[in-house]
């Protein structure tokens, strides 16, 4: 299994993980995170699907910076971080995968091709599996 295998396989083998993303305020940059829970392989990249009326969305077009984690029991965490690509390449296999995914969450989506519905990817991307000893172990994407 490659590298992009092992952190999809890692990220669709839990219920959610969380993707954190900068938010500019009047205060300042404030982190912001929240639950995401869809990614798929297309091209040797990872797709993960979102809506471009979401904060997230308005949140990566601001700061493309983005970093993300997910806990598995018995298999420690994984890293992964990046700058967000927000160029929608999913092809029409992916864009089905991902519109059944958040309609089976409860959104709401007229067809595979609504053009709120939109997928991104992560470029400059580094990735760890990490372990409650402290080791932080790469993985080459």
């Amino acid at each position: 299994m490659n590298g992009i295998e092992t952190i999809v396989d890692y990220l669709t083998s839990v219920p959610a993980w969380y993707l954190a993303t900068v938010e500019e305020t009047p205060e300042g940059a404030k982190p912001h995170v929240r639950p995401f829970s869809f990614a798929a392989i297309q091209d040797g990249e990872i797709q993960f699907c979102t809506a471009t009326t979401k904060d997230v969305y308005r949140e990566m077009q601001g700061n493309p910076q983005v970093e993300l984690t997910a806990w598995k029991p018995g298999s420690g965490w994984v890293i992964l971080r990046g700058k967000a690509n927000l160029e929608d390449r999913a092809n029409a296999q992916v864009r089905q995968e991902g519109f059944e995914h958040m309609v089976g969450l409860g959104e709401v989506w007229e067809s595979a091709d609504d053009e709120r519905l939109t997928f991104f990817t992560i470029d400059d991307a580094e990735a760890w599996i990490c372990d409650i000893d402290g080791s932080w172990n790469p993985v080459a994407l």
